[in-house]
């Protein structure tokens, strides 16, 4: 900005001075002015995704340890050398785009209280010495990037939210709840603005979607709900635009839905894009600005695809990278640039 005003005023010089010239061009001999210096103004940018994560999850032969991340645009898989701490399903994910990742809970043989923290871009982790205020399993992750990030609902069944608050990692329980206990609901989040807690099962699947307002942390309840009342549905978001809720089982069917919550005014429609099978216990998450995916899964057998949903028109293909090991009860999150 400093340039900038400096060249404004340069020309502001140079308009007075050629007035001048010919305002005295009858009388005078020519004028020679010095041009003034040329400035170019710097590039703007806005930050670009980076890259997808899908950690943990079970498999044929057990819980996983292993990380996979998808880098964005060209959506190529590889497999980070940094593992979570162990073994492990179930877990709630969200992130601190451009900073670091967090996975939360989860189960290992028991459940879990621990959260690991993947730094970006070196995809380090490290584990967190706050942790969630219960062990448990089958919670939902959302962030307001920058600023906290949440993990709500668990089995038992659960309705606390734990709020981790970025950069220290400190760990808070709000005041606010979930309408109801529940476990296995999906979370997303409108950076900046709320994140949602959407489906569970509270004895029977839930339909309803509780919105947590930022920076207040107020909760209330959205008057559209999901399209069929579901748990393990996958959650992610195209922050400022909408967020998405995909897949998921009644209790007795698996479902290949995607409901469409567009922000501010939270209303819902249901995609013509369908997932590639019915399915339940799969993970979402978003390159924020360009698309949305959903990976993993059981249909009947674990699943190793990942499906994309592509912003703004909501058209869904299926990525010819996968997971590399077919899994379910995975856990997702995101650095997609600046938020």
């Amino acid at each position: 900005m400093p340039r900038l005003t400096q060249a404004i005023k340069n020309l502001t010089r140079l308009t007075s001075l050629s007035t001048r010239v010919l305002a005295d061009s009858t009388s005078q001999p020519t004028a020679f002015v010095q041009r003034p210096p040329s400035y170019t103004l710097p590039a703007f940018s806005v930050g670009a995704g980076v890259a997808g994560y899908f950690g943990g999850g079970s498999d044929s032969v057990g819980d996983l340890s292993g990380i996979d991340k998808i880098t964005f645009p060209a959506d190529s898989k590889t497999t980070l050398s940094a593992t979570l701490t162990t073994g492990r399903r179930s877990m709630g994910g969200m992130a601190n785009s451009t900073v670091a990742g967090y996975f939360g809970g989860g189960f290992d043989g028991g459940n879990l209280s621990g959260i690991d923290k993947i730094a970006f871009p070196g995809d380090t982790k490290t584990t967190l010495s706050a942790t969630l205020t219960t062990a448990t399993r089958e919670l939902a992750g959302m962030a307001n990037s920058s600023t906290a990030g949440y993990f709500g609902g668990g089995s038992q069944p659960l309705s606390g939210i734990d709020k981790i608050a970025f950069p220290a990692d400190t760990k808070t329980t709000l005041s606010a709840t979930l309408t109801s206990a529940r476990d296995a609901p999906a979370g997303m989040a409108n950076s900046s603005t709320a994140g949602y807690f959407g489906g569970g099962e509270a004895g029977s699947a839930v339909n309803g979607i509780d919105k947590i307002a930022f920076p207040a942390d107020t909760k209330t309840t959205l008057s559209a709900t999901l399209t069929t009342a579901s748990y393990f549905v996958g959650g992610m978001a195209n922050s400022g635009v909408a967020g998405y809720f995909g897949g998921g089982f009644t209790g007795s069917v698996s479902l290949s839905q995607i409901d469409k919550i567009a922000f501010p005014a939270d209303t819902k429609t249901t995609l013509s894009a369908t997932l590639s099978s019915l399915r339940r216990q799969l993970a979402g998450m978003a390159n924020s600005g360009t698309a949305g995916y959903f990976g993993g899964g059981d249909d009947g057998a674990n699943i190793s695809g990942i499906d994309k949903i592509a912003f703004p028109a909501d058209t869904k293909t299926t990525l010819s990278a996968t997971l590399t090991t077919a899994r379910k009860n995975l856990s997702a999150m995101a650095d997609s640039g600046a938020i």
